[in-house]
C-alpha cells in the first residue's frame, strides 16, 4: 500500500504541474490533479494485483514441470 501512495503523491504533482503550466490555471489544475490520478491510482493498484497473481501462476506451473523443462 505505501507503493501506492507513493505513486499516488508523485502522480498528483505532475498532472497538477503539466496542466498549470499549459493553462496557468491554479482551479484547473488542481482539478486534473484530483481527478485524473485518483483514477489512475485505483487502476494501478489493480493492474500490479493481477500481475502478482500472474507472477504466482507462473511460479506454480515452474513448480510442476520436472526439472529437466524448467528455464
Amino acid at each position: 500500500m505505501t507503493k501506492t501512495i507513493t505513486f499516488a503523491v508523485m502522480h498528483f504533482s505532475i498532472a497538477f504541474g503539466v496542466v498549470y503550466a499549459m493553462t496557468g490555471s491554479l482551479l484547473l489544475g488542481g482539478a486534473v490533479a484530483l481527478i485524473e490520478p485518483a483514477i489512475n491510482t485505483v487502476a494501478f493498484y489493480f493492474h500490479e494485483k493481477a500481475w502478482k497473481r500472474i507472477e504466482n501462476r507462473r511460479m506454480a506451473r515452474r513448480n510442476l514441470l520436472p526439472p529437466i523443462f524448467q528455464a
